[in-house]
């Protein structure tokens, strides 16, 4: 095509003879966000639309769970922008306190230093310095996804504006009596020497060993009883042996006690209902202080706690003899002294599931310490009722009964971190009379005796805390704001279902306490990305994909296109590099089409844009089937959208741009274009120019670079296609119109026998540019009706040397492929002496038909066995019911075509 083409109305632009995104992608988003396309206004006749991100940590940088995360929240921005809503997509990074404190002190280490002895203040000054030098790493990751985030709005959670709504959170809830410091059990680094939450405990597998251990029973000499346990060091801290009520095995040991080895001290004998009787001896040591479960048991029964660890994981001075070891070389002691002494039965291997930090990968010790936590009974009752409301709905649906069970058995909430880095809490500690005074501005005087010898605590908040107010901290409150009376709430989260806990419920919880309202409308759960394998995605087994490679490689659109086209709601997803190579060459075959596209528009005289819609005497049933076909694609991805059905909405526009404008609009209307008829040709351009105007306009939120360049290329404009109105069948009446359902079936009609003509060719393998003869045998009047007002269109495309259109006639030494479509059917039959090997293809037939009747008899044989069919999975079942029908239709068929030849 020539500079000098007019296509949109102007001088048209051209389009490279390859589409490579490298060129096209951060140009096209650099102008966007000069331009500011992506900007909202507080103050808008247009109805709202607000997303809040969930805000990666600054340390982080992009992966596929972003990747995937960030395109279903962009997909449906950019739908809802197009449909004229004031979006807002409110962007923000987390300072995710264990995280980047790890980054900044190993950065020290080499250096030689530690934060101790750079102390507090000057620690935090490296921190903030790192994140200005290295924290913006993960928001240009995610302009190269193309996430079109209202950027002036970004908020990172240790904003000026942040901090003020934490400290006044914090306030408010402590003078509530809804937040308290207390000591309780908590998860417990070593290594970082922090409480961390439980979405920081990565539980993994090990191979262990299971103690057997021999309490004397107090009073009965030669009397033992046999405890199991896999962490025999944390007998020091033992308060009682616990069995099963019901237990016979020790009814008359109930109320005793037992002599602790290598202690000496004694212990009670308890029965509890928790006890489980099938794990070792049914006999279990007590330890409150170190176990989770154990602590619940010691509340029961007033037991009391007793620590033996220091917080570096160390043992302390109530271990005794083992004051300072390690709890490795602790076990390693005390086994062998137990040994020594006659305490150990029995050592058996043992397979079981210990918590690791995520952060540090140390092992995590349940841990009794003094920390601030948020009493969450209270918070929860109207965060339950308002998703048993449906005020806030899920998607999928079934999440809501996760989160109410959540919810209906939710515990106090820990909120305190031994870290530098984050949310100082605003409590000070009076030297003098023991005070807590917390406020939302520093004090400087005890609130109760005015005495000034005040500390501040040194711990930090948690950062799901901040987290927790997300939503309306990141738009002014505690002010009153325009920005919040505009998109607060927000319409829709989007997630994984691994923080719904973590934060989704915190966020509604909140939300609730200090608006007076939800945060979102719906919350839309997604599933996690594994491998091709259906593997999680982990470092330890090598299948990590990097989305920023994927893009260098590939282009952004095709890996957004690749997770919308496999997403379902709430399940996971398989991902594989094949598959998106399938989608890389759909975008490839959208740039080819467009360039076709171009040249057959190059001569059209005059502004195609606005060239008024064609008198339909002038278009061909192909320009009305495309249309209709249109139409419908309208209907369809505007309904899977509105359900949230992303990848429904993706194959419509997948289906429709490849299998129907491509593969057959454009060979339809090639004897239009290429023709003498003036007006019809000119109808037909114009078909052409709106329907792959409004086939990019569909696909632009799923594929935003290669969708900008070809409609501005396509239109000559340096207008941008998101500002576009998005085509739906409501407000495209106009153009629709012209698309007929008649034609359509006219359409479908001759290209499901052009089809069948393709697949006899290729079942008998006849070179595809072998002129061949068909006769079409329809049984009724409309199909010879149609067949014939079509015949040129089939034998053009199907390289036919003649078409006949009556009675089957004879069939013998015949290929047959019956076409049903509707109240029309018609058979399609090919001749095939001297066109094939007759005697090659007959056994070339037998051979597949004993094939499929091996395949059939063995899964009869499966399906007749009634094992089987009770024990295997009911889907499995079905789909081997509806194989086998499958199986029985082809072999009939072959059959078919076999008697034929003979």
């Amino acid at each position: 095509m020539s500079s000098s083409t007019e296509v949109g109305g102007s001088q048209s632009r051209q389009l490279s003879d390859r589409y490579l995104p490298q060129e096209v992608e951060a140009r096209h988003y650099q102008n966007w966000e000069e331009k500011g396309y992506f900007r909202s206004v507080d103050v808008s006749t247009a109805p709202p639309f607000s997303v809040i991100l969930p805000p990666p940590n600054v340390t982080g940088s992009l992966h596929m769970g972003h990747a995937l995360d960030h395109t279903i929240q962009d997909v449906l921005v950019r739908w809802k922008r197009m449909s004229g809503y004031n979006t807002m997509w409110l962007p923000g990074t987390d300072h995710a306190g264990i995280a980047t404190q790890n980054v900044v002190e190993r950065e020290l280490g080499k250096q030689g230093q530690t934060r101790q002895e750079l102390g507090r203040d000057e620690f935090v000054k490296r921190v903030w310095q790192w994140k200005e030098q290295y924290g913006n790493r993960i928001t240009s990751q995610m302009r190269r996804l193309g996430d079109s985030c209202d950027w002036d709005r970004h908020t990172f959670t240790l904003d000026e504006g942040v901090s003020r709504a934490v400290r006044k959170v914090f306030s408010d809830l402590y003078k509530k009596g809804w937040i308290y410091r207390g000591s309780r059990l908590i998860n417990w680094s070593p290594k970082l020497e922090s409480a961390i939450s439980d979405l920081e405990v990565e539980h993994q597998d090990v191979k262990g060993h299971l103690w057997h251990l021999k309490y004397p029973v107090d009073g009965q000499s030669g009397r033992f009883l046999l405890v199991a346990t896999t962490r025999p060091e944390t007998m020091l801290g033992d308060l009682a042996v616990a069995v099963h009520p019901e237990d016979k095995r020790y009814q008359d040991l109930l109320g005793q006690k037992v002599k602790l080895p290598l202690t000496n001290r004694k212990i009670s004998i308890i029965a509890d209902s928790h006890v489980d009787r099938e794990f070792g001896t049914g006999a279990v040591k007590i330890t409150p202080a170190h176990d989770f479960n154990d602590y619940e048991m010691g509340l029961r029964h007033n037991l009391g706690f007793l620590n033996i660890l220091n917080p570096d994981g160390t043992l302390n001075e109530n271990a005794g003899a083992y004051q300072g070891l390690s709890t490795a070389k602790a076990r390693e002691k005390i086994v062998a002294d137990l040994d020594a002494q006659g305490f150990l039965e029995k050592v058996e291997p043992h397979q079981h599931s210990v918590g690791h930090c995520s952060r540090s990968g140390c092992v995590v010790e349940p841990y009794l310490s003094d920390q601030w936590f948020v009493k969450a009974e209270e918070l929860a009752v109207p965060a339950r009722r308002v998703v048993e409301s449906e005020t806030i709905t899920f998607e999928p649906e079934s999440w809501t009964k996760t989160y109410l069970h959540w919810m209906n058995n939710i515990q106090d909430w820990c909120i305190s971190r031994q870290l530098w880095w984050g949310h100082r809490i605003p409590a000070w500690y009076c030297q003098d009379c023991g005070h807590i005074t917390v406020s939302e501005e520093d004090p400087s005087e005890c609130e109760s005796c005015d005495s000034k010898n005040i500390k501040q605590d040194e711990d930090v908040l948690d950062t799901w805390f901040s987290s927790g107010l997300w939503p309306f901290s990141t738009m002014g409150w505690p002010d009153v704001t325009e920005t919040q009376k505009t998109f607060y709430p927000t319409d829709v989260l989007v997630t994984g279902h691994d923080i719904i806990f973590f934060w989704v419920a915190r966020m509604i919880m909140m939300g609730l306490e200090f608006t007076g309202d939800v945060p979102f409308r719906k919350v839309y759960i997604h599933g996690l990305i594994r491998d091709s394998q259906g593997r999680k995605m982990s470092k330890s087994l090598n299948n990590s994909v990097d989305p920023v490679e994927i893009i260098d490689k590939h282009g952004a659109d095709a890996l957004r296109f690749t997770l919308m086209a496999q997403i379902a709601s709430g399940r996971d997803l398989k991902f594989s590099e094949q598959r998106l190579e399938g989608y890389r060459n759909f975008m490839n075959k959208v740039w080819n089409a467009t360039r076709f596209s171009m040249t057959a528009l190059s001569d059209f005289e005059g502004d195609l844009s606005a060239e008024p819609v064609p008198n339909k005497l002038h278009l061909s049933d192909a320009d009305q089937w495309i249309v209709y076909k249109l139409g419908k694609c309208e209907r369809d991805v505007h309904e899977a959208l509105s359900q949230y059905r992303f990848s429904d909405a993706a194959g419509s526009i997948y289906s429709f741009i490849w299998h129907e404008f491509c593969d057959w609009y454009l060979e339809f209307i090639k004897p239009i274009i290429y023709g003498d008829k003036a007006e019809e040709r000119r109808a037909t351009q114009k078909v052409l120019f709106e329907t792959l105007n409004r086939a990019i306009k569909l696909l632009h939120p799923f594929a935003p670079f290669i969708t900008e360049e070809i409609f501005q290329t396509l239109n000559s404009t340096d207008k941008t296609v998101m500002l576009e109105r998005y085509p739906t069948t409501k407000n495209d009446k106009s153009w629709l119109a012209i698309g007929s359902e008649a034609a359509a079936f006219e359409m479908d009609v001759v290209r499901e026998t052009i089809t069948a003509i393709r697949n006899i060719r290729g079942e008998n393998r006849i070179k595809p540019g072998e002129k061949i003869a068909v006769r079409l045998a329809p049984e009724s009047d409309k199909g010879q009706k149609i067949l014939g007002a079509n015949k040129l269109y089939i034998m053009t495309m199907s390289r036919l040397d003649s078409c006949e259109i009556g009675e089957p006639g004879n069939l013998a030494k015949c290929a047959v492929s019956p076409v049903y479509l509707g109240d029309v059917r018609l058979d399609v039959i090919v001749p095939l002496e001297g066109l094939v090997d007759i005697e090659e293809e007959v056994k070339r037939l037998e051979k597949k038909i004993e094939k499929l009747e091996k395949e059939k008899a063995g899964l009869d044989k499966r399906l007749a066995n009634e094992n089987f069919v009770k024990n295997a999975p009911e889907e499995v079942v079905i789909e081997g019911r509806e194989q086998l029908k499958t199986l029985d239709a082809q072999i009939t068929i072959l059959q078919a075509s076999l008697e034929r030849l003979r």
